[in-house]
């Protein structure tokens, strides 16, 4: 089938004998045109299904009014409506969002900026993948003027804006509960330490067994992807060690979904011989049996603080201070901790 050539502002200038500025301006309400040439125009423009190209138009004014969102998976419930709230809000402000995923691979993350550069996105808000440990790419995003703003994953060198929960009292959480719930031997399936937000949660465990006196034991803190079958091998591993545990606090719930499915496949009773607690409070949390308690990341807020501080960098582009807004996390406590 011969493909229909797009129709142009020429081709409406030609049907109508006028010139292409002519019709420019009337596509975009010029007050010198008159209303009888503005009808004239648009009729012609929906009879030819005129299509405006309206990146090019933006980008020869010099804003394309779009902004790059950068994600590592789409399928968290915490990315999902982080990026919701996030677009929300730049839609009320006359933005429209990109949104990519990184798969958690540092390549990808890459040619993703990359592939936003050259679209002219005004910004990018991003969250880091697992891998990313070189933060060039970050930085080509500020040597290019683009403004950046990074939420939940993001390094305090790069000297952005961020918005994020408090990690490392997170962990202090988790741990004086699972204490309060006369848990004893407490292991951390834990992210990958050189990621900041894991390195502070790890802190903040092995801080909060220090105050209470409990033992440390590095076999019993195991770093991973936190993905479910992650929770699965290492909540298995832990099982299978000569000392088991009697809580596990794990630092992302779908890892933790993965850890709770070994739990009952080898009738261990949650949480009376080993408790368990996830992290970001993904809704299925509240539906598995026995329900798993867990950390709210307000995602919604996140992602709404997140949009409003790349609005205020475009309002204000001249601003070197930098904010980074830390948002107080909360515990939630449902059955697979609640021994008392």
């Amino acid at each position: 089938m011969e493909n229909k050539k797009k129709s142009t502002i020429k081709d409406i200038a030609a049907a109508l004998g006028l010139t292409p500025s002519a019709v420019s301006k009337a596509l975009n309400n010029h007050p010198r045109i008159s209303e009888k040439t503005k009808l004239a125009v648009k009729e012609m423009a929906v009879e030819l299904d005129y299509q405006p190209n309206f990146l090019s138009s933006a980008l020869r004014k010099g804003k394309s009014n779009l902004v790059g969102v950068i994600i590592p998976r789409v399928n968290s419930h915490f990315f999902s409506s982080v990026v919701e709230n996030i677009e929300k809000m730049l839609n009320l402000n006359g933005y429209n969002i990109i949104m990519t995923q990184s798969n958690e691979l540092y390549a990808k993350e890459c040619q993703e900026i990359d592939t936003l550069l050259k679209i002219q996105v005004d910004g990018i808000i991003a969250s880091m993948a697992n891998e990313t440990t070189n933060l060039e790419f970050y930085e080509k995003i500020k040597s290019r003027g683009t403004e950046l703003v990074l939420f939940d994953r993001g390094e305090e060198e790069l000297n952005v804006d961020y918005v994020g929960i408090d990690d490392y009292k997170s962990s202090h959480l988790v741990v004086d509960h699972l204490v309060s719930q006369n848990c004893k031997r407490i292991a951390h399936i834990a992210g990958f330490h050189h990621i900041r937000i894991y390195k502070e949660r790890i802190h903040g465990y092995k801080d909060a067994l220090e105050k209470w006196n409990l033992d440390i034991q590095d076999n019993w803190i195991i770093e991973s992807n936190l993905r479910i079958e992650d929770g699965r091998q290492i909540m298995q591993q832990l099982l299978d060690a000569p000392e088991r545990p009697d809580a596990v606090y794990v630092a992302g719930d779908i890892a933790a979904l993965g850890a709770l499915q070994v739990l009952l496949e080898n009738n261990i009773k949650v949480p009376e011989e080993i408790a368990l607690v996830g992290f970001s409070d993904e809704p299925f949390t509240s539906l598995t049996q026995p329900s798993i308690s867990t950390i709210n990341q307000h995602s919604d807020q996140i992602g709404k603080l997140a949009a409003e501080a790349f609005l205020n960098r475009m309002s204000h582009p001249k601003k070197k201070t930098v904010n980074r807004i830390i948002l107080e996390p909360e515990l939630i406590v449902r059955q697979s901790s609640k021994r008392i």
